[in-house]
């Protein structure tokens, strides 16, 4: 009987009365349900969160690719404004080249009626320069009978003409 003297005994026997206890009353279903409810609660919360792993995934690939375009328009604007650019360069260029030659040919039109006009008023100098000298010339050298033989001639070179 010392056997139930020990304080070993008595562990192992208030031990086993505790696991008896324990089953007894269910205590292991219900720590088994817990922990299963926590299982499947942790199950859950790790299928969303792939869940939600998946659809942002999906959103930052969308982002991406939405990026993506909107670099390619941006580009596609800057290329749309440099060509417009160089043709607003061209039509500038050509208009002004247009109105340069315009003016340049009227430029050319004013130079030419000027140096026209210059010529008449300088051969009409000439001519009255002409006509003074050989005014003087004649007037100076004329004589009476030469004045006659003079107006012969030219009554007789008109009648000629006129016939």
């Amino acid at each position: 009987m010392d056997i139930f003297a020990t304080p070993e005994f008595w562990v192992a026997v208030s031990f086993f009365l505790f696991l008896a206890l324990v089953f007894y009353f269910g205590v292991h279903k219900k720590i088994a349900t817990a922990l299963d409810a926590r299982a499947d609660a942790i199950a859950r919360e790790l299928n969303e969160a792939q869940s939600l792993r998946e659809e942002a995934e999906k959103v930052l690939a969308d982002y991406r690719r939405k990026q993506g375009d909107a670099a390619k328009e941006a580009d596609d604007i800057v290329a749309l404004a440099g060509k417009e650019a160089k043709a607003m360069a061209a039509e500038t260029s050509r208009a002004m080249k247009e109105q340069f030659e315009r003016r340049m040919k009227q430029a050319e039109d004013k130079i030419a009626r000027a140096e026209t006009e210059a010529l008449r008023d300088v051969r009409a100098a000439a001519a009255d320069a002409a006509v003074a000298a050989a005014q003087s010339v004649i007037a100076g050298k004329l004589t009476a009978e030469t004045a006659d033989t003079l107006i012969t001639q030219g009554i007789d070179t008109l009648k000629s003409k006129l016939n």
